[in-house]
């Protein structure tokens, strides 16, 4: 958009001047630029989504995860017994001000009973719905109960350890935690997906035992090769993932693309039923039902009796009863092609770190979540050797003191105040005032042997492990053996047998055969105005005169089979492809399909030519109006594919005069607007290779004269056809001899 005049640009207004505008009076409007409005309303809210909303950051969740997981941690649902879910979501709105409904369907996706998760946080009781089936709502807050299960415990470990970032809520009346100090890679166990603005995330999950063991061998070795460790992604549904190395090693390292989930079944023969026990995770039950009836409605499947929902307590199951004499693999192979039975899971691998989102690589991840960790340990180990240091301090005073009580009860009984004791006893014993206050606390009953002895031992310990915890805070390596401990217990604790199960895409392709249409003569018909008709014999036979629309006329006719293929041409340059069978059987007496209407033509777009073939053998001629004339094999338009619609079928450069179709080369008699004719064969014409190429001049035409009609030559149609031949092209044809005038002006 050009930008206006300056003086017609803004309204020169200040920032203040705006405020005051809106405090001062209701309905002012004060013009300011667009990007000035993005900048400052949208930017913030933008940021604002990807930040705190919908991209998960390195510990694997979005805020509303962690804020509802850590009021369930502070409620002690850890280990206590379960809550209600209202009480829950309650709780949580101190932290989370979205309202509880949308902290109760939080929370639903992350429980057992949901079934969304590999490794669930939430042991929920009750109605929790589906992830599976779309209808199947979960019950009212009221209703259910919940409690975190015991893997949520890996995401609180040593959090009171100054391990994570505490920052205030939004009302800063309490503390939250930035991050969680979860022990494994989480972000890759749980799938995650989220839309921000301008911008997304969808990582799928991987089974827990398999995400541990890639991340201990990438700390033991950075430059390992992830998909030996890491097999590929296992969804909490199951299914069957068509597996394909290199494809998920592409996944791997760019951290986009997508993979095949097919959906498992079993064959009921005494009820000649299929079972659908497990689909993809991109689709649900209602959805697969859904296409299949409308497939049935369209008629495209015929093999079933009926289809039904049979989910019960037991799972997921849909039940297909079958025709009689079905052959149910090679149907099941026609629903996974047609139906989302099989279906992608697209991964974006977005993830937060340090507040930036960033696509990245498994190895990427693991790398960003191993520094992360190690930052946790090495805080955590911190946070102990400063308690260590501090406990030291303590006992290396009551160490001094324990070597003469009697003098420290002296000191203690001769004080006269009380506030005089700890002064004096670090005057006596040449202490602080923190070991003199804590010698000062000590009980009567403490001061025995026993007692004595112990401490003393406590000093000799602190002192080793004050040692050691230094050692550690200086040495990466054992830092790194720590987190490989921690990644081995939880494994071993937590880990499951994968879900999903891994299939050769290259041995379970599906390759099904196109079912073939019923084979019989028929006659088409195509007419100047786009309307094609397909009649039998019998009913041709039967039929009296073609109606047609007023005004039109049919152009071509075809005896052909019904498993043919046509093609139509247009006036755009473009062709569209169908077979014979797609149109139904008619009568003369009906005008037949509107072909521009019927393959969905570009608006304006009218069919020129038919053509009808089996095998794409022969020759398409394209005759332009300034003589030129392109000859182009009909294979050339034959796809792999089953695309309807090829574009560049022949070249705009030039006006097309005709097109015509022929198995073998040829004579055509061209006719030019000056009178004149001429013989070609077309075995003179070398074939293209590109269809819209742009032919070669073979008859020449004046300033003003133009080729308007080409037709096959046949033999008697001229009485002197060696005049109109030539030997070299371009040529400019003879006029017709007086035995061929009257011929010509009857054509």
């Amino acid at each position: 958009m050009a930008p206006r005049k300056k003086k017609e640009e803004v309204k020169k207004t200040t920032p203040s001047a705006i405020d005051s505008a809106y405090i001062s009076g209701a309905g002012t409007v004060v013009e300011q630029p667009i990007t000035r409005t993005l900048e400052t309303n949208y930017m913030p809210y933008a940021m604002s989504v990807i930040l705190s909303r919908a991209i998960p950051e390195i510990d694997g969740f979005k805020p509303s995860h962690r804020k509802l997981l850590y009021t369930m941690y502070n409620m002690g649902l850890l280990n206590g017994a379960r809550t209600k879910s209202a009480n829950i979501a309650g709780q949580t709105m101190r932290l989370n001000p979205h309202g509880d409904a949308a902290i109760y369907e939080t929370m639903v996706r992350l429980t057992a009973g949901n079934e969304a998760l590999l490794h669930p946080y939430v042991d929920s009781k009750g109605n929790m719905g589906k992830a599976y089936s779309r209808d199947m709502a979960y019950a009212a807050p009221r209703y259910t109960e919940a409690k975190l299960a015991p893997i949520a415990a890996e995401l609180f470990k040593d959090i009171g350890s100054d391990t994570v970032d505490f920052v205030d809520n939004y009302d800063a009346t309490m503390k939250e935690p930035t991050l969680f100090p979860v022990t494994f890679p989480s972000v890759l166990v749980n799938a995650n997906t989220g839309i921000a603005v301008g911008m997304a995330s969808s990582i799928c999950p991987f089974n827990l035992k398999e995400v541990c063991k890639a991340e201990i061998e990438f700390i033991k070795d950075d430059e390992v090769n992830i998909a030996d460790y890491l097999i590929a992604p296992d969804f909490p549904g199951g299914g069957e993932l068509l597996y394909a190395r290199e494809e998920m090693e592409n996944i791997y390292n760019t951290g986009r693309g997508s993979v095949k989930i097919r959906a498992v079944y079993s064959y009921d023969k005494s009820q000649n039923c299929i079972d659908v026990t497990q689909i993809p995770p991109s689709t649900t039950v209602e959805a697969i039902i859904e296409k299949i009836i409308d497939l049935v409605k369209q008629k495209k499947i015929t093999e079933i009796t009926d289809i039904r929902d049979e989910t019960d307590l037991s799972g997921l199951k849909i039940t297909i009863d079958l025709k009689r004499g079905t052959d149910y693999e090679k149907f099941m192979q026609k629903l996974f092609i047609m139906t989302p039975l099989q279906d992608n899971f697209s991964c974006n691998f977005n993830i937060l770190i340090g507040g930036s989102p960033k696509v990245m690589g498994i190895k990427e991840i693991l790398a960003e979540w191993t520094a992360f960790r190690v930052d946790c340990v090495r805080r955590r180990v911190y946070h102990d050797l400063e308690q260590a240091k501090a406990k030291f301090h303590l006992l290396k005073g009551l160490q001094k003191i324990l070597l003469d009580i009697d003098k420290a009860i002296k000191i203690v009984r001769e004080t006269a105040e009380e506030k005089e004791v700890v002064p004096n006893l670090m005057i006596g014993f040449g202490i602080d005032e923190i070991q003199a206050e804590y010698v000062a606390e000590i009980k009567l009953r403490h001061l025995n042997r026993e007692y004595i002895l112990k401490r003393l031992e406590d000093v000799e310990n602190l002192e080793k492990q004050i040692a050691e915890l230094e050692d550690i805070i200086k040495n990466r390596r054992k830092v790194l053996n720590i987190i490989i401990k921690e990644l081995e217990a939880v494994a071993d604790k937590y880990g499951m047998d994968r879900k999903t199960k891994v299939i050769s895409a290259e041995e379970n392709a599906i390759t099904i055969e196109e079912e073939k249409a019923p084979d019989y003569p028929v006659t088409v018909f195509f007419t100047e105005e786009g309307y094609f008709k397909k009649i039998t014999p019998l009913s041709l036979r039967m039929s009296g005169e073609q109606k047609l629309k007023e005004g039109d006329k049919i152009t071509q006719t075809v005896e052909t089979s019904n498993a043919a293929e046509v093609l139509f041409f247009t006036d755009k340059c473009q062709v569209y492809k169908s077979h014979i069978y797609d149109f139904e059987d008619t009568k003369a007496s009906v005008l037949g399909d509107y072909i521009p209407a019927k393959l969905s033509m570009d608006e304006g777009e009218k069919p020129v030519f038919m053509a009808v073939t089996t095998d794409y053998s022969g020759f398409f001629i394209f005759f332009f109006t300034n003589g030129r004339v392109s000859k182009v094999a009909v294979s050339s338009y034959a796809t792999k594919t089953n695309r309807k619609k090829l574009i560049n079928a022949y070249t705009d450069k030039f006006e097309l005069c005709d097109i015509k179709h022929i198995a073998e080369d040829r004579e055509m008699l061209m006719k030019s607007s000056g009178g004149r004719m001429l013989l070609l064969h077309t075995g003179a014409l070398a074939v293209k290779a590109t269809k819209d190429n742009g032919g070669v001049a073979v008859m020449t035409q004046k300033k003003g004269q133009r080729l308007f009609s080409v037709e096959e030559y046949k033999e008697g149609m001229l009485a002197k056809p060696h005049r109109y031949r030539t030997r070299t092209l371009p040529a400019a044809g003879s006029l017709p001899s007086a035995e061929d005038q009257g011929e010509q002006l009857k054509l």
